[in-house]
C-alpha cells in the first residue's frame, strides 16, 4: 500500500515538473512574438538596407505602417523632406500609402517650393516608391534642379545661336540681292559691299567665338600650362583696343607691380584680357579712361595675381551683374549691336579662368563704370624668382610687392604706357 503511494506521488511529481517547463517555454515564446504595438513602435530594417541607403546619392526615407520615419538620410533632411519625425511632402506621403496597400513601384516628378522663405526657383525632384518587406516602404528623391537648369542652358543656347546666326546671314543674302539689282550704280555697289563686309566680319567673329567657348567650356585643367609673363598680356589687350580706343579718344593706361607671372595657356588668357578691354572701351564714352592693373595678393592656397580692368562707363545695374558672365546675355543690346558683340565674350572669360583654377569677379555701380577683375594662381617660377630678389635686396615682401619701388637695373623694361596705382577692388 505504502508502495503504490509512493509511487503514484512520483508520477505526480514528475507530470507537474513537466507541465511546468511545457508552461515556461510557452511564455518565452509569447514574450518573442511581436504585438501590434511593437508593429508601431520597434520595426526593424532588414539585413543590409542600412548599409545600401548610406551610399545611394538619392535622398532616401523608410516609412512603416503608421507613416513614422524609420530611417531617412542626411540629404533628405536637407531638402525638407523629414520633418518631425514625419515625411513632410503630402504628395509622397500619398504616394507611399497607396504603394502600401497594393504593393506597386509608383514614380512622379514633382516641383517642391525652396526650405526658408520660399524664394528663388522650385526644387524639380523624381521621387519613386516601393515596398520594403511586408510592413515597410522606402522612398528614393532625386533632386533633378541642376540638370533642368543645364537642359535649359542648352535650349537657350541653340536658340541663341540660331538667332545670332541667321541675323547676319540674312543681312548678307538681302545685300547680295540688292548689289545685283544695282549693278548699274557703282556708288551703291561699293555701299552694298561694305555693309557685306561688315555683317561677314561679324558672322566670323561670332563663329570663332564659339569655337574658343567650345574648347574652353568644360572648365578642365591645362595640360600644356607654361608660365605666362602678365606684362605681355597686358600689352597685347591693350594694342588689340588702340584702334578702338583712338577714334573714342579713350585714354588706356597700364599700371602696378611688373614682372609678373601666372601659370597657363598664353593664347587663352591673353583672348580674355582681351576680351575685357575690349568691353570696357565698347562700353565707355568718348574721352574718359580704361586701366588695367596688376598686382600680387596673399592667399590661403598661395600667392594670387590680381588683374583688374578698371573703366568709367555707364556701369552694369545689380539685377544685370549676376547674369552678365552668361552666355548671348547682353546688357545694353543696343549698343551690343552697334559694336559687333556677340555675347559670348564674359562666357569666355570665366571659363578660361576656371580651367586656369581662378575666378573672375565685377564691381560696378550705374554711372560710375565697371571694374573686372581676373584673379588666377601664381607661376612657381615667379615665386622663386621673387624670392631670390627680396633675399638679395635684404626688402620685406610687402616693399617687394609696392608698385612705388623703383625699378632695379635687372629689372625688366617698364610698359611704355601711363601707369597709375592699382584701382581699389571693392569685393
Amino acid at each position: 500500500m505504502n508502495a503504490a503511494v509512493a509511487a503514484a506521488a512520483a508520477i505526480a511529481g514528475v507530470l507537474t515538473g513537466v507541465i511546468a517547463a511545457l508552461a515556461f517555454r510557452w511564455s518565452e515564446r509569447e514574450q518573442k512574438r511581436p504585438t501590434r504595438t511593437s508593429l508601431h513602435t520597434d520595426p526593424v530594417l532588414p539585413p543590409g538596407v542600412d548599409t545600401v541607403l548610406s551610399v545611394l546619392r538619392s535622398s532616401a526615407v523608410v516609412l512603416d505602417e503608421a507613416d513614422a520615419v524609420v530611417k531617412a538620410s542626411s540629404a533628405a533632411y536637407a531638402l525638407g523632406l523629414v520633418r518631425g519625425g514625419k515625411l513632410a511632402v503630402e504628395p509622397m506621403l500619398q504616394m507611399a500609402r497607396d504603394t502600401r496597400r497594393d504593393g506597386e513601384i509608383r514614380q512622379v516628378e514633382l516641383d517642391l517650393p525652396r526650405r526658408g522663405n520660399g524664394r528663388g526657383e522650385a526644387l524639380a525632384v523624381s521621387a519613386r516608391v516601393a515596398p520594403l518587406g511586408s510592413r515597410l516602404v522606402l522612398l528614393l528623391v532625386e533632386d533633378l534642379t541642376e540638370a533642368r537648369r543645364i537642359e535649359a542652358v542648352r535650349r537657350d543656347f541653340v536658340a541663341n545661336v540660331s538667332h545670332e546666326l541667321k541675323t547676319p546671314v540674312g543681312a548678307l543674302s538681302l545685300l547680295s540681292e540688292a548689289v545685283m539689282d544695282a549693278s548699274d550704280d557703282p556708288e551703291a555697289v561699293e555701299r552694298f559691299a561694305g555693309r557685306m563686309q561688315i555683317e561677314a566680319t561679324r558672322l566670323t567673329n561670332l563663329v570663332q567665338e564659339l569655337i574658343d567657348l567650345s574648347r574652353v567650356q568644360n572648365d578642365d585643367p591645362l595640360d600644356d600650362a607654361e608660365p605666362v609673363r602678365v606684362d605681355e598680356l597686358v600689352a597685347e589687350a591693350i594694342d588689340r583696343c588702340r584702334h578702338a580706343a583712338g577714334t573714342k579718344q579713350i585714354t588706356m593706361a597700364a599700371g602696378g607691380t611688373a614682372d609678373l607671372h601666372v601659370r597657363g595657356n598664353r593664347g587663352q588668357l591673353a583672348a580674355a584680357l582681351g576680351n575685357l578691354v575690349e568691353n570696357a572701351v565698347n562700353y565707355s564714352p568718348a574721352r574718359t579712361r580704361v586701366g588695367i592693373a596688376a598686382r600680387r595678393v596673399a592667399a590661403p592656397g598661395g600667392a594670387l595675381i590680381e588683374i583688374a580692368v578698371t573703366d568709367q562707363g555707364i556701369g552694369i545695374s545689380e539685377k544685370d551683374r549676376e547674369r552678365v558672365f552668361e552666355r548671348f546675355y547682353r546688357v545694353d543690346p543696343a549698343r551690343s549691336r552697334a559694336t559687333g558683340g556677340t555675347g559670348l565674350g564674359l562666357a569666355i572669360v570665366k571659363h578660361v579662368v576656371a580651367s586656369h583654377g581662378g575666378e573672375v569677379t565685377v564691381w560696378s555701380a550705374e554711372g560710375q563704370g565697371s571694374t573686372f577683375t581676373l584673379r588666377l594662381p601664381e607661376a612657381g617660377l615667379a615665386r622663386d624668382r621673387a624670392q631670390q630678389r627680396s633675399d638679395r635686396s635684404g626688402l620685406s615682401d610687402e616693399t617687394e610687392r609696392s608698385s612705388s619701388t623703383p625699378a632695379s637695373p635687372h629689372s625688366p623694361p617698364t610698359s611704355p604706357y601711363e601707369t597709375f596705382p592699382a584701382p581699389e577692388v571693392l569685393p
